[in-house]
């Protein structure tokens, strides 16, 4: 079974306009058991702005991973970690109307296109 990645994922800086679409790119294929939709996940993650490419969040920098269910989380991880196999790296390029909605809503993220990389180590 494929292992778990051991080190902070790094992003390059996308080029041209943020995508206007859910991307998802799977970086290394897992071949554990499959993330199912509603499924509660163990992950590692790292989170960056699209536009300037600073990190907003990452699970790396706090030294531990996080379990939670994938329906209490934003839209883009609902629809862009299903299917992903245990062991798999993904990343997601998240636009606005799918992460935390559009500028002046009161979040500091809405209107902004987010990348994350997610690392799945577990599913229950």
């Amino acid at each position: 079974m494929t292992q778990p990645q051991k080190s902070k994922p790094q992003i390059d800086a996308p080029e041209g306009p943020a995508p206007e679409t859910l991307e998802i790119v799977d970086i290394v294929e897992g071949d554990g058991p499959h993330a199912a939709a509603g499924a509660t996940v163990e992950v590692h993650y790292l989170g960056v702005d699209y536009d300037s490419g600073e990190e907003f969040d990452s699970s790396w920098s706090r030294g531990q991973s996080i379990r939670f269910p994938l329906r209490g989380l934003i839209q883009g991880w609902q629809d862009g970690i299903p299917g992903m196999r245990v062991g798999g790296r993904r990343q997601l390029t998240i636009p606005p109307s799918l992460a935390y909605g559009l500028a002046g809503n009161g979040h500091p993220l809405g209107g902004r296109t987010l990348i994350f990389v997610i690392d799945l180590l577990e599913v229950a």
